[in-house]
């Protein structure tokens, strides 16, 4: 793998690109959020490993502007807080995982393998349609109404859950566990937020939405107005 280390802490930095090259990756290191989202924003790492607090820019923010610019790399944060807002916000920001300080390294090898296989077990020719949205598991391309829609992976995987169960109200700690592989209450605004990002690429500027709220419950996909 291409991978990517924003990180400030230089010798927590140097540790894992010795690590991950002596298990055959290819790693690049930057040490503050700017260089960091200049490095990334070209979208040509398999993985980003992105602090949490770091000079310039933090973790939040080059997430946030990643996203925004519609680049897709997988990114796994690290922070030395165990705070559930942080988490939260990280997600919301768009990571696909995170990892608290200190961590085992087989942790994080175990972490970036699952961020960047998705989808690679998908059957091929596996589609998926809901009215005019449609996802190819095995190209990993979303359009509505024939035109294409680019998704962070963990945006990808909560979207194909949702079409994997047309018409069903799929409650926030099933989503959690599904998508997330973890349950916990305290996650459910991770799960809120993935639905507006998704939102926003999916329903903005169509008449018809198609991501509905169950009150009290969770989400559903539907081709019309419940």
């Amino acid at each position: 793998m291409h991978l990517l280390i924003v990180e400030d802490d230089q010798s927590l930095a140097n540790m894992l690109r010795r690590k991950l090259v002596g298990r055959r990756h290819s790693v690049d290191v930057v040490h503050d959020g700017v260089m960091g989202l200049e490095y990334a924003a070209g979208g040509t790492y398999d993985a980003v490993i992105l602090d949490l607090m770091l000079p310039g820019l933090d973790g939040i923010a080059v997430a946030g502007r990643l996203r925004a610019d519609g680049v897709n790399t997988p990114l796994i944060m690290l922070t030395a807080r165990d705070a559930v807002q942080d988490r939260v916000a990280g997600f919301g920001a768009g990571a696909d995982d995170y990892l608290i300080k200190p961590f085992a390294f087989e942790e994080l090898e175990a972490r970036l393998q699952a961020v960047t296989r998705r989808g690679a077990l998908a059957p091929p020719s596996d589609v998926l349609v809901v009215g005019d949205l449609v996802l190819d598991r095995r190209s990993r391309e979303v359009t509505r109404a024939g035109l294409p829609i680019a998704l962070a992976p963990r945006d990808f995987a909560l979207l194909e859950y949702l079409m994997r169960h047309p018409g069903q109200a799929l409650s926030r700690t099933v989503i959690l566990e599904r998508v997330w592989d973890y349950g916990f209450e305290s996650f459910a605004n991770v799960v809120d937020a993935t639905i507006r990002r998704l939102r926003k690429a999916i329903d903005d500027g169509h008449e018809q939405p198609l991501i509905h709220t169950v009150r009290g419950l969770g989400y559903k996909i539907k081709a019309y107005a419940p």
